[in-house]
């Protein structure tokens, strides 16, 4: 179950960081990254995570993962494994009972998808673009409850 898992989260990468045209470049992209499988693998996986197809920036339709409302891209990627390797999160700060969490390009709607997926009693909600995800904090809940929860999504937030 551990590759799955890594796969799924290497297609999320390269679903947030590249222009995927169809399911045989998505293909191609994870053979890259190591992962050779079926196109009905695929489709199951794509399936689970809820991918679609949206217009980008150019006008081809591309692959795009849920709640990604911008889809900016970074001009020279980096492959699936080296982006793995290091943390989309950068910083998070707090204005009342909204918090702003700044990330890597293309990691906000990954990551703030696994915040909404982890039923975290301290947030109502996240809004995320390509680098920004927007959280909206219950009141009454102090900054270092947030921090110590999102630890669990987030583990170099602390």
């Amino acid at each position: 179950m551990r590759l799955k898992s890594n796969r799924i989260e290497t297609l999320k990468m390269l679903i947030s960081s590249m222009e995927l045209c169809c399911q045989d470049e998505v293909l191609k992209a994870l053979a890259k990254e190591g992962y050779t499988v079926t196109q009905a693998t695929l489709s199951r996986d794509m399936k689970q995570l809820k991918v679609a197809k949206a217009a980008s920036m150019n006008g081809k339709y591309v692959y795009v993962l849920p709640n990604e409302t911008m889809y900016k891209r970074i001009s020279t990627p980096k492959s699936a494994k080296e982006m793995l390797q290091t943390p989309g999160f950068m910083s998070i700060n707090f204005s009342g009972n909204i918090g702003v969490i700044k990330t890597r390009p293309g990691y906000a709607s990954i990551i703030a998808y696994n915040i909404d997926n982890s039923d975290n009693p301290y947030i109502l909600g996240t809004i995320a673009g390509d680098d920004t995800i927007l959280i909206v904090v219950k009141q009454g809940v102090s900054e270092s409850e947030v921090i110590g929860a999102l630890s669990e999504v987030i583990p170099n937030i602390g």
